[in-house]
C-alpha cells in the first residue's frame, strides 16, 4: 500500500501531506485585525512575548514584578523579534489563587502606558477582568487575550464589543484552582474543537467581527500529559474553526515530562515544539524565550521546512 499522497501533482509522505494540508487550510486566516491595525502572517509565526508582572507565575514569578522590570523585559522581547507582547497581571499557573481588581490594575497600567509611549508593536492584555481588559486597551492595549474564553466575566463580550480590539479566547476546564484536579475528555480534540467553536459562534453573536477573533486550545490547561501531547501533536485541526490560532507552551509543564527531569532547562524542548507548530501553520506562539525560538524559526525556514508566504 502506497504511502505518498498527491497535492497538486507533488508527491508526499503522509506526514507531510497532513503538514501541507494544514498550511493550506491556515492560509485562510492570513490575518487578525486588531484595534487599530491588522497583524498579517506569512509562513513563520508571529511570536508573543510573556510579560507576567506577577509575584507567582509558574516560570518566571517575581522576576519582572516591578514596573521598570516588566518595561525592561518588554523592551528586550521586542528587540529580539517579539511581533506582540502580552502582558498579564494575575497567574494562571495551577493552584493560582484570584487577584483583586485594584491589585491588577495597579500590576498592568503603568506597564501597558509605558511600553505603548516606547513600542510600535502591539501589545495584548492577558486577563478575565472587563474593567482591567477596558483600562487597558484605552491606553493602548489592541488585543484582549481572555484564559476564560471570555466566560470569567460577565461584562467582557461587551467590553471586546465596544474596545475593537482583537480578541483572543482560550478552553480551560475548570479555572486555575481546580483544572489540574482529574481532567477528562471523550476526544480532546474533537472536545476542546467544539467548545472553541460555541466560543467563536458567542463573540460573531455578540458583534465581535470573526476577522478580529483568535483561538486557542489552551495547552495545560485542564489538560494531563496525555492530552497536551495530542493537543501539540493535532493542533492543525482546529485552523477547520476559521481563526487564527494562538498555542502557549512555553517551558510547560509537559516539556520536563517527556525530557525526564521536572527541573530541567526547558528552552530547548520550547524551541523543538514551536517548530512542530510552526509547520503546523499555527499563526500566533507564545513564548518566554523569543530570542531562541525566533533564532531557531528563521534557521527552519531558511532549510526549506517551511512553505514560503
Amino acid at each position: 500500500m502506497s504511502t505518498r499522497w498527491n497535492f497538486a501533482g507533488e508527491a508526499f509522505s503522509l506526514p507531510a501531506a497532513r503538514a501541507k494540508l494544514h498550511g493550506m487550510v491556515a492560509s485562510l486566516s492570513s490575518c487578525w485585525q486588531l484595534r487599530s491595525r491588522s497583524l498579517q502572517f506569512s509562513s513563520l509565526p508571529c511570536l508573543m512575548g510573556i510579560v507576567n508582572v506577577t509575584p507567582d507565575s509558574f516560570s518566571d514569578g517575581g522576576q519582572f514584578f516591578d514596573t521598570r522590570k516588566a518595561v525592561r523585559q518588554g523592551l528586550q522581547l521586542a528587540e529580539a523579534g517579539a511581533a506582540i507582547l502580552d502582558i498579564g497581571g494575575e497567574s494562571t499557573r495551577p493552584g493560582s489563587e484570584p487577584v483583586e481588581l485594584a491589585e491588577e490594575l495597579d500590576r498592568v497600567l503603568p506597564v501597558v502606558e509605558e511600553l505603548r509611549r516606547q513600542l510600535e508593536i502591539p501589545l495584548s492584555i492577558d486577563t478575565s477582568k472587563a474593567e482591567v481588559a477596558r483600562q487597558a486597551v484605552e491606553l493602548g492595549a489592541e488585543i484582549i487575550n481572555d484564559v476564560t474564553g471570555l466566560e470569567g466575566d460577565p461584562g467582557m463580550l461587551e467590553v471586546a464589543l465596544q474596545s475593537g480590539a482583537g480578541i483572543c479566547a482560550m478552553h480551560m476546564q475548570g479555572n486555575p484552582l481546580t483544572m489540574q484536579a482529574e481532567p477528562r475528555y471523550d476526544d480532546v480534540v474533537a472536545d476542546i474543537s467544539r467548545y472553541l467553536a460555541g466560543r467563536r459562534d458567542a463573540l460573531l453573536e455578540a458583534g465581535i467581527e470573526l476577522s478580529r477573533i483568535c483561538l486557542d486550545p489552551g495547552i495545560g490547561f485542564g489538560k494531563t500529559h496525555e492530552h497536551n501531547l495530542q493537543l501539540i501533536r493535532e493542533c492543525g485541526q482546529f485552523h477547520q474553526l476559521g481563526c487564527p490560532l494562538l498555542v502557549g507552551h512555553s517551558r510547560k509543564g509537559f516539556i520536563g515530562r517527556v525530557l525526564g527531569d521536572k527541573e530541567l532547562d526547558r528552552t530547548a524542548g520550547t524551541v523543538g515544539t514551536a517548530l512542530w507548530l510552526a509547520q503546523q501553520g499555527i499563526q500566533v506562539i507564545r513564548v518566554h524565550d523569543v530570542a531562541a525560538v525566533q533564532q531557531a524559526l528563521l534557521l527552519f525556514a531558511a532549510s526549506g521546512a517551511l512553505d514560503p508566504a
